[in-house]
């Protein structure tokens, strides 16, 4: 089977937002709580990010799932970090800490590329690209892997309108934001291109599974 650029446990409000407004070096997610956001994942025994220990079952399959195959990922500016225009610090490297929990090639797209850099084995490239030529250059650091489309939200989108998404898995939490950086009005927009399955949790969100027609 050839290479797969998957969306795997991103999460969305009710009302479609990914995060919300005025991000910040403090506030991530913006206004938004990420711990009620994301608070499915986190409880769960095997979260993205954080320490296991927690709850097993639907939600816990699908935090599992996170990195299975994977061998590079794609992510947007605002996912590394707050800062806009011209890199004015290389000293901070990003929200992600000394050992980030991805553990592949992260190719990171802004507009104003700077050198790589390694944390632990996770490697952050920056590169300035239309969707097709980053995941041409993720797939070949991938090794015949799969590779994550990470988000955020903005990013998404653009690999979506590429028709370049092959699976998606997309969380939506019982909470709404009402502004912000919005994947979608509705997930019936993306039911022209994808087939869909849809399964509640008893944690309150509701997991979307599409994948390309």
């Amino acid at each position: 089977m050839s290479q797969l650029l998957r969306v795997q446990n991103f999460t969305v409000s009710s009302d479609g937002f990914g995060a919300g407004e005025g991000q910040s070096l403090e506030r991530p997610f913006g206004h938004a709580d990420p711990g009620k956001l994301l608070a499915w994942a986190f409880t769960t025994d095997h979260p993205p990010v954080g320490r296991g220990g927690g709850s097993r079952g639907l939600d816990d399959y699908f935090t599992r799932d996170y990195a299975r195959n994977i061998g590079a990922e794609i992510m947007g500016r605002n996912k590394f970090g707050p800062q806009r225009g011209p890199w004015q610090d290389h000293e901070w490297q990003g929200w992600w800490g000394d050992e980030p929990p991805f553990h592949t090639p992260v190719f990171v797209m802004t507009h104003h590329e700077r050198p790589s850099f390694t944390l632990s084995d996770t490697t952050f490239h920056f590169v300035d690209g239309n969707p097709a030529a980053v995941l041409a250059r993720a797939k070949e650091a991938a090794r015949g892997r799969d590779v994550r489309l990470g988000g955020g939200a903005t990013v998404i989108r653009q690999f979506l309108d590429a028709g370049l998404v092959d699976t998606l898995h997309v969380a939506v939490a019982p909470t709404k934001l009402g502004s912000g950086a919005r994947l979608w009005e509705s997930p019936d927009e993306l039911l022209d291109r994808f087939h869909r399955d849809v399964v509640p949790s008893p944690s309150g969100v509701t997991h979307h599974l599409f994948w390309r027609k």
